[in-house]
């Protein structure tokens, strides 16, 4: 059995995730089945040290259901994280729906998923992720009053994935700065792997900043909206292939997690590690290993985190100008992780961590 990485999963590790203590465990998780409509979704609520836990709803075609508990605990203790080192006052939490999205997503199920939220009482809020979109959102809105990523039309701010590419190109521009003394990625190789949602707002940001620009996606429609728009955009067969690429500097993940792992690491190209996916590092010690090779990793879940600003100042009457604002700070966050781990002797990613546990476990205290 093995996850969406293509990690193994054993059924009794998952409630070692749950509850082990080395990382605080998890608060809550609930299961939720709804025969009449196929729903089967799992929510897991890590932390609510600094607030309701905040989270998108994941969709995708698990193929077991341990597969998708273990998914939902990594992806809420994620965004425990990133909500911390946000500076939000949020915890972490996080939703997944089992199933092909393309086959059972009915307005029936999300309406049932939104009955679920709503019954842990604003505990969780709920937001988009890989599957679920604006409309959807919309849809569980309608049973659920603590749901973020709504559109204009229904008090929402629309589409998080705009700020969460801007906030990659903040973390983007801090690696260069930290490695070439220069916050820019002119003249830079940069390969993309995934142009989907958020993806294709990166490459803007990094064309409009003069970088050469590599991309690949298991989606052909995908790519080609890039290259009808920006033919000089450069195409790779896959991920395989990017991250081999000659010469590249930069490497951002934006699609699913583990792209770092124990085959990719040895044989990037890259020198630095900066995209959108979350929980990019397979497994522990992924971190040390690209740090030994000389590559500077910006931790996904810091860099990633324009979308949950976004999000949670949509609870508060939404100001684009206000949320670009906090999404900017992503680029002084990210330095200031890598002079932490500078000072501490550890990866950044290590660095990360502990600051943001720091700033839970004062929330606690208080």
């Amino acid at each position: 059995m093995t996850d969406v990485t293509g990690v193994p999963v054993d059924p009794a590790d998952v409630l070692h995730t749950l509850f082990r203590s080395e990382q605080g465990g998890h608060e809550q998780v609930v299961l939720c089945q709804d025969r009449a409509t196929g729903l089967k979704a799992v929510i897991a609520l890590h932390s609510t040290a600094l607030g309701p836990a905040l989270g998108g709803t994941r969709f995708y075609p698990y193929a077991t259901e341990a597969e998708a508990i273990a998914d939902a605990l990594n992806l809420a203790r994620g965004m425990s994280y990133k909500n911390a080192l946000a500076g939000l006052d949020h915890g972490g939490g996080k939703a997944v729906i089992i199933g092909d999205p393309e086959q059972i997503k009915t307005e029936e199920l999300l309406l049932a998923y939104g009955r679920f939220v709503a019954s842990l009482g604003g505990r969780y809020v709920t937001a988009c992720d890989v599957g679920t979109y604006v409309a959807d959102m919309d849809v569980v809105a309608r049973e659920n009053e603590w749901t973020t990523g709504r559109s204009p039309e229904n008090g929402g701010a629309g589409d998080s994935s705009v700020l969460t590419a801007f906030g990659v190109f903040q973390g983007m521009r801090a690696s260069a700065q930290t490695l070439w003394g220069d916050p820019t990625l002119r003249g830079r190789k940069v390969g993309v792997a995934g142009v989907g949602k958020v993806g294709h707002y990166l490459v803007e940001h990094l064309l409009e900043d003069g970088a050469e620009v590599y991309v690949t996606d298991v989606r052909e429609e995908s790519v080609r909206r890039i290259t009808d728009r920006h033919p000089q955009v450069k195409v790779v067969a896959d991920t395989d292939a990017l991250i081999r690429v000659e010469g590249l500097d930069v490497y951002a993940p934006c699609a699913l997690g583990g792209a770092l792992n124990d085959d990719t690491v040895p044989v990037l190209t890259a020198k630095i590690v900066c995209g959108a996916a979350n929980n990019q590092l397979a497994h522990l010690g992924v971190e040390k290993d690209l740090e030994e090779r000389g590559i500077l990793y910006a931790p996904d879940y810091v860099v990633n985190a324009g979308g949950v600003i976004q999000v949670a100042d949509e609870l508060h009457g939404f100001d684009f100008d206000r949320c670009k604002a906090k999404a900017t700070k992503i680029f002084d966050t990210t330095l200031a992780i890598f002079a932490r781990a500078k000072e501490d002797g550890i990866p950044p990613a290590a660095a990360a961590d502990r600051i943001a546990e720091q700033r839970m476990a004062e929330a606690r205290r208080g």
